[in-house]
C-alpha cells in the first residue's frame, strides 16, 4: 500500500465533514468531478468503502468514521509542525506564552522575572480567549500554556504547579453574606454566570457540579440540581459585575478572591468544591531548553510563594 498524501486526507475530511461532494468541492476550491475521483482512489488505495453513497445522500462507513478523527489529528499535527518550524525560523525566536486574561494573579510577571537570562530566548505573552491557550499550543501558534482548572490534557504534557481552595463570590446584600464558610448544598438553586464558550466539563466545574464536587458533596437528587442560568459573561471583570448586581453568585479560585477585593462582593469558602488547579503545559513530546527553563523558573516562584496554594512536588 503506497502512503497516503495529506492533500488526500484533507479531500476526504472536507467530504466527511459536509456528507456532500458538491458542497465539499465548494469548500476546497476545485470541481466535483477530480474530488470523487480522488476519494474513490483513496479508497481503492486502502481496500476499505469510506462512504456510502446513492443518488440522495452520502454517509460515513464505520471505516470513514474512524479515518476522519485520524485524519483530522494527522492534519492538526501538520499545521502545527509547519507554524512551530516558522516561528523558529524567525530572525529572532520568543517563548510564546499563552494564558487567558486577568487569570494568572500576578504568578506570570514573577516566573518570567526568574526565567529571563541572556542565553533563553525572550517571553511574549499571548492573551487567548475562554478555552483558547490549550488550542494556541496545539496549533503551534504557542510554547507554553499557564491552565486553570478545567482543562483537556489531550495533546499536552501538563505539570500541576498549584492547587488552592475555591471560594464563592456573593454580593454583600446576599442572605449568605455573613456566614464563615458554606456547603455547595447551601448554595443550590442560586444562579449561577453563563460561559458562552464553554464545553460541558468546564460548565460543570464553574457550575460545582464536577465530579469531584459531586463526591464530595452531594448523594442522590441533590447532585442533579439544576441552578437558574445567570448572565452570559465573558471575561473576570463581566463575572464581578454580574455577582456585585445581585445577578449571580460564582465560584473562583482563593487566590482571585485576594486580587480583586471589592465592598459590594464577599468571597466566602465553600469546603466541598473541588480545588482548582493551576498548571504548566507544553505540546506533547517537545523538548525545548527555553519550555524547560520557564518550567524551571515556575516550579521555583511556586515554592517561594506565600499564598495559601499548595505546590506540586519539585522534578525529580
Amino acid at each position: 500500500m503506497s502512503d497516503v498524501e495529506l492533500r488526500e486526507f484533507r479531500y476526504f475530511v472536507a467530504v466527511a465533514t459536509e456528507l456532500n461532494f458538491s458542497r465539499a468541492a465548494q469548500r476546497l476550491g476545485m470541481a466535483q468531478s477530480p474530488l470523487s475521483k480522488a476519494i474513490a482512489q483513496l479508497e481503492s488505495r486502502l481496500g476499505v468503502t469510506l462512504l456510502q453513497r446513492d443518488t440522495r445522500r452520502v454517509d460515513l462507513t464505520p471505516a470513514g468514521a474512524v479515518l476522519l478523527e485520524q485524519a483530522r489529528s494527522v492534519l492538526a499535527a501538520a499545521d502545527a509542525a509547519i507554524t512551530r518550524t516558522m516561528r523558529a525560523a524567525a530572525p529572532e525566536p520568543r517563548l510564546t506564552v499563552t494564558l487567558k486574561p486577568g487569570v494568572d494573579s500576578g504568578l506570570l510577571r514573577e516566573i518570567v522575572a526568574a526565567y529571563e537570562r541572556p542565553d533563553l530566548p525572550p517571553v511574549e505573552i499571548d492573551f487567548a480567549d475562554w478555552g483558547g491557550p490549550t488550542a494556541r499550543l496545539l496549533c503551534g501558534a504557542a510554547d507554553v500554556a499557564i491552565l486553570h482548572s478545567p482543562y483537556d490534557p489531550h495533546g499536552l504534557e501538563i505539570w500541576e504547579l498549584l492547587t488552592e481552595p475555591r471560594v464563592v463570590a456573593l454580593c454583600a446584600g446576599h442572605r449568605l453574606a455573613t456566614r464563615t464558610r458554606l456547603r455547595r448544598a447551601d448554595l443550590s438553586g442560586e444562579p449561577l454566570p453563563h460561559w458562552p464558550s464553554g464545553d460541558p466539563a468546564s460548565d460543570a466545574y464553574w457550575a460545582g457540579r464536577d465530579p469531584v464536587t459531586l463526591a464530595a458533596a452531594w448523594t442522590g437528587s441533590a447532585a442533579t440540581d439544576s441552578a437558574p442560568t445567570g448572565p452570559a459573561v465573558r471575561d473576570l471583570t463581566q463575572l464581578l459585575e454580574v455577582v456585585g448586581y445581585g445577578q449571580a453568585v460564582a465560584f473562583l479560585p482563593a487566590s482571585t478572591a485576594a486580587r480583586y477585593p471589592r465592598p459590594d462582593i464577599v468571597f466566602i469558602p465553600v469546603t466541598d468544591l473541588s480545588p482548582s488547579i493551576t498548571a504548566i503545559a507544553w505540546p506533547e513530546g517537545s523538548r525545548s531548553s527555553a519550555i524547560a527553563a520557564f518550567l524551571a523558573a515556575a516550579i521555583d516562584v511556586a515554592e517561594r510563594g506565600d499564598s495559601d496554594a499548595q505546590v506540586a512536588p519539585a522534578i525529580p
